[in-house]
């Protein structure tokens, strides 16, 4: 999962403000502050070099959860409304369009993150 991280963090540096602008459209905390839109990449970013490095994997774990928790309710809530925007979560490199698949994303990497944090408590 951590190089999955460092790739799509990768690909949301390349145009930080076309990133900005289309995640601020959906996610509940990037409408509130931009300076979240701008941070996430980097956020991204920290984790997957987390995960890489095992660099504190409990807390690794917990930040991911929330982080992608946040995010899958940002997109179900911009699918209800019928967003038809390009996901940035591939930056503006790759047109991903905001659907299913981005709720899977984010949904799959938190069980991911959640699945890792029980086996490392247990």
């Amino acid at each position: 999962m951590g190089i999955f991280l460092v790739i799509f963090s990768t690909l949301k540096l390349f145009h930080p403000l076309d990133f900005a602008d289309g995640f601020e459209m959906y996610d509940i905390i990037a409408k509130r502050s931009r300076i979240y839109a701008y941070c996430y990449p980097l956020i991204e970013l920290l984790l997957g070099l987390a995960y890489l490095s095992f660099f504190l994997p409990i807390l690794t774990y917990l930040i991911t959860i929330i982080i992608l928790t946040i995010g899958a309710i940002g997109v179900i809530k911009g699918l209800q409304q019928g967003l038809d925007i390009n996901c940035p979560c591939m930056g503006t490199v790759l047109d991903v369009p905001l659907s299913t698949v981005t709720l899977t994303e984010d949904i799959g990497m938190a069980l991911m993150a959640f699945i890792l944090l029980i086996m490392s408590i247990f």
